[in-house]
């Protein structure tokens, strides 16, 4: 559905066909992830032993157009591959691709420091970032129906409640090779491409100081790797390259300063 999201620029049918050229044991089902029925047939049709959910509407400035199919998608289709998984190989790791987005505005509480290049926190105890202990509810998230809460509670929930090996992932600004960036998601990749075409690259508020913080899809996979090797059900982790992977729309920050 990313082109029906993002246009044909934001299309990943491209890396699905070189997937299929490529790999041996591959094997591609398309099944929409909130259709339950189609769902619970592949789930009784295949045991799986890693799930690894990356399927979603991502971006939030969308999200304002189509407010129920980005609830279906986000919230239903979760849920839907949760239940299938409890019901048919719960003793499977399934690892949930969250968004740092849960966490709403309420990291903007934080107190700042303007620099001449970037936004910085203010408070030495603030110095690696806003950690998973930040709250995601009683704070606006940018339009009243955001799906993003749901399907990251519903997550800890089976694996809290139910002792499933669910893991949630809260990442931010991942990108690799293969992403297909567009304005409204995958800014690095965007920037990449703009840069090379010569087209015109939009900033938006903050003076161009809004920091993000990037990591590479590969280190993403590592992720995964560590955490279904040892999965601990119901926990949280954000996806972030620290302090020395983050740049803001000015430059990267100086490795040395603090």
């Amino acid at each position: 559905m990313r082109r029906e999201f993002f246009g044909a620029a934001g299309d990943t049918l491209w890396n699905l066909n070189r997937l299929k050229s490529s790999t041996k044991t591959f094997t591609h089902y398309s099944v929409d992830i909130r259709d339950r029925a189609a769902l619970d047939e592949l789930f009784r049709a295949r045991r799986f032993d890693l799930i690894v959910h990356c399927a979603a509407q991502p971006s939030h400035d969308k999200a304002r157009d189509i407010p129920i199919l980005d609830f279906e998608v986000n919230a239903l289709g979760t849920i839907n591959l949760l239940e299938a998984t409890r019901q048919h190989c719960p003793e499977a790791v399934f690892v949930f691709l969250s968004t740092n987005k849960v966490y709403g505005d309420a990291p903007n509480e934080v107190p700042l420091v303007e620099l001449p290049a970037r936004w910085e926190y203010a408070r030495p105890e603030d110095f690696h970032g806003i950690s998973e202990n930040c709250r995601i509810d009683r704070t606006l998230h940018l339009f009243l129906a955001h799906p993003k809460p749901p399907p990251d509670l519903v997550a800890q929930e089976y694996g809290r409640y139910f002792k499933m090996n669910v893991g949630i992932f809260r990442g931010g600004c991942l990108t690799g090779p293969s992403h297909s960036g567009v304005e409204l998601h995958g800014f690095l990749s965007y920037l990449v491409k703009a840069t090379v075409a010569g087209l015109k690259y939009s900033v938006f508020g903050y003076k161009g100081k809004q920091v993000r913080d990037n990591i590479h899809s590969h280190d993403v996979v590592r992720a995964i790797e560590a955490f279904a090797a040892n999965p601990r059900p119901g926990e949280v982790y954000n996806m972030g390259g620290g302090r020395e992977n983050s740049v803001s729309c000015s430059k990267p920050f100086p490795k040395s300063s603090s």
